[in-house]
């Protein structure tokens, strides 16, 4: 996810040939031998890759082949990849995530199945797969961008991998493989907005309650959680941007269903997280050094001593946002403490980011990354000065493929161009009225998706699929940028 969580959880590798599904269709023994080697082989990696992080040399692994999940029609919505043999040739069915296969056959996962299984084309199973997904996408908003840009077909695939990401109590996982099978709250509120501007409200709340649940009694989430919901305890420390992520997605969500039922764990979630937020600003006005969406332990930063953009963007996005949302619920206290805070952090961002023209860290020669964007429409008002620093960021941050690295002097694959981080251009981009720059974004990702049409975490230097698909930070990110395209998303107000 354009992350240190990738140093940390995979393996960089530049040709598609990946994982297996362990939910096969009765293969031979050989067949089923083979599975079993290439799925431990991965295991093996993403172990050694996950406790060993960034400063291990990429082992060597088999490449990545899945091209998406295999899903279908029904509830519980279950996904597994498709078994990399089959994708030669097979194409998902139109508005479906059912997959025809190369031979005609049609590969799905029965409604309240989590097995897939392969049927003759005319299999009534098939018919209730795609009717279902249809009716799910029609009953939100498929955004499309311009007219004739082509781009709804990736809009539609990104909208039904959300929801196969998506299990019945909320936890959005990053993708399906296991480094990736994890719910990150920050991912969890780029979801929950996704679902909200494409009009799908209920999904937005069950990502939104399940992390209500979740949130411990302090105010915070922990870096990430199993499907299940249990907190992953493996020594990472919790992450002060998901905080205001969370909080900026809440109240996206409340502006964008004014008149919805009113969610009863909402304002209390708010609460604990701004008031945490609040509370935790120093006598600069600056919230405390933290892991962001790198997850790189901050004594690794330019300036260990103080917070990176990705903490200070998110953090300030979130305590304007709570302040609205006190004011809506008519929470006057907690609206004037919020948007008191709110101003602390701002002008501390001004004070400390803006003289270096807003680094990754506020020192003099900073290094540029994404979370540049983090202070720009639609998570922050426009501001010129920020509007040429992401033209900055952009510049030093790009790929000869023609995406971008998360920031200078990356510590992963130098090559591989991360869609997470070049979806935010493009959604900054969008979202600040540069409609021809967006689109060239979205023209790139559109153009280097995987054979069945998802989103991969990575694109190597040949322009092919270099991590897991579908990735549902991208998914959320390219579907908010185009429903950018085609209405203004609303931008958080300075208190």
């Amino acid at each position: 996810m354009g992350d240190e969580r990738g140093d940390a959880r995979t393996a960089v590798v530049p040709a598609p040939a990946g994982i297996v599904s362990a939910w096969g269709r009765g293969p031979s023994a050989r067949r089923r031998r083979r599975r079993v080697r290439r799925a431990a082989a991965f295991l093996v990696v993403a172990a050694l890759v996950a406790v060993a992080g960034a400063n291990v040399p990429e082992p060597e692994a088999p490449g990545w082949a899945s091209p998406g999940l295999v899903g279908g029609g029904g509830w519980p919505f279950a996904g597994v990849p498709l078994d990399p043999q089959d994708a030669d040739g097979a194409a998902y069915l139109p508005d479906s995530s059912a997959v025809r296969l190369a031979d005609g056959r049609v590969e799905l996962i029965p409604s309240g199945g989590d097995t897939p299984v392969v049927v003759a084309a005319d299999d009534p199973r098939v018919a209730q797969a795609v009717r279902s997904d249809s009716a799910w996408l029609a009953s939100g908003a498929v955004p499309e961008g311009p007219p004739d840009s082509g781009f709804r077909d990736m809009a539609a695939r990104a909208l039904l991998d959300l929801r196969l990401l998506t299990p019945p109590n909320g936890a959005t996982l990053a993708s399906w493989y296991g480094a990736w099978r994890y719910s990150w709250p920050r991912d969890s509120a780029f979801a929950a907005a996704a679902f909200t501007v494409t009009r799908h409200p209920s999904e937005a709340r069950r990502v939104l309650r399940f992390l209500a649940r979740v949130q411990t009694g302090n105010g915070v989430w922990a870096a990430r959680y199993n499907a299940d919901g249990t907190a992953v305890t493996d020594g990472r420390a919790p992450q002060l941007d998901s905080l205001g992520w969370v909080l900026w997605a809440s109240w996206l969500y409340r502006t964008e269903n004014p008149d919805a039922g009113e969610m009863p764990d909402l304002w209390p979630m708010v609460r604990r997280a701004a008031d945490h937020l609040a509370g935790s600003l120093d006598a600069e006005g600056l919230p405390p050094a933290s892991s962001d969406y790198w997850e790189r332990d901050h004594g690794r930063e330019q300036d260990p001593r103080r917070p990176t953009l990705g903490v200070v963007g998110p953090v300030l996005a979130g305590l304007r946002s709570a302040a609205a949302l006190a004011r809506g619920y008519g929470r006057a206290g907690e609206a004037a403490r919020w948007g008191a805070a709110a101003r602390r952090v701002s002008a501390a961002l001004d004070r400390q980011f803006a003289p270096y023209g807003y680094p990754r860290s506020p020192v003099e020669d900073g290094l540029m990354d994404t979370s540049v964007t983090f202070i720009a429409p639609p998570f922050a008002p426009a501001d010129p000065a920020v509007t040429t620093a992401v033209a900055d960021a952009e510049r030093r941050q790009a790929l000869p493929n023609g995406g971008v690295l998360p920031g200078e002097k990356w510590s992963g694959d130098p090559d591989a161009a991360w869609t997470p981080e070049t979806a935010l251009f493009g959604l900054s981009a969008a979202a600040g009225g540069r409609a021809t720059e967006a689109i060239g974004r979205l023209g790139w990702l559109s153009a280097h998706r995987t054979s069945l049409g998802a989103l991969p975490e990575k694109v190597g230097p040949s322009g092919r699929q270099a991590g897991v698909a579908p990735l549902g930070w991208t998914d959320s990110l390219v579907l908010l940028t185009l429903s950018a395209l085609r209405d203004p998303l609303p931008v958080p107000p300075a208190p």
